[in-house]
């Protein structure tokens, strides 16, 4: 879906976007990818040393999942800001809780539209952004601006 300006209100929600169940596998992909090998994203061992249950996937693994549901809704060239929080931890569906594993390891993106306007003759979109797990836990909100021509 690629959105346009002239179809676009205040108040309306972009489709969800769904991503995973996510893995031990990703984590240790997504450790490769950004050189962030700490033990707490893929040594179980490590993780319960701590007091963690398991494994925790990357913040910025759910924030790129969250670049990733933007791109599907605007062209990345359009893209002006993208700014999240993290708010809460994600365990792969490996996890030891076979009834709940898959609904905590799948990531949704929700967006809403809450400010449309013009800065300096450019058409802007301010939209808040969700990531929730299948639970309803937050992982991280946020919000991206995008210009339209």
């Amino acid at each position: 879906m690629t959105l346009s300006w002239s179809d676009l209100k205040i108040g309306d929600t972009l489709p969800p976007y769904t991503a995973g169940p996510l893995t031990r596998t990703h984590f240790v992909r997504y450790a490769g990818a950004s050189g962030d090998f700490n033990p707490l994203h893929h040594d179980e061992t490590f993780a319960r040393a701590i007091g963690l249950d398991n494994v925790i996937a990357h913040g910025m693994l759910i924030m790129g999942i969250a670049g990733e549901a933007v791109s599907t809704w605007i062209d990345v060239k359009h893209l002006k800001k993208l700014s999240a929080r993290f708010l809460s931890m994600t365990a792969p569906v490996d996890w030891d809780d076979p009834e709940n594993t898959t609904k905590r390891a799948t990531i949704v993106i929700t967006a809403k539209i809450v400010k449309i306007y013009e800065e300096e003759r450019v058409k802007m979109i301010k939209a808040d952004i969700v990531a929730k797990d299948l639970q309803g836990s937050r992982k991280l909100d946020g919000y991206f601006l995008a210009a339209f021509p």
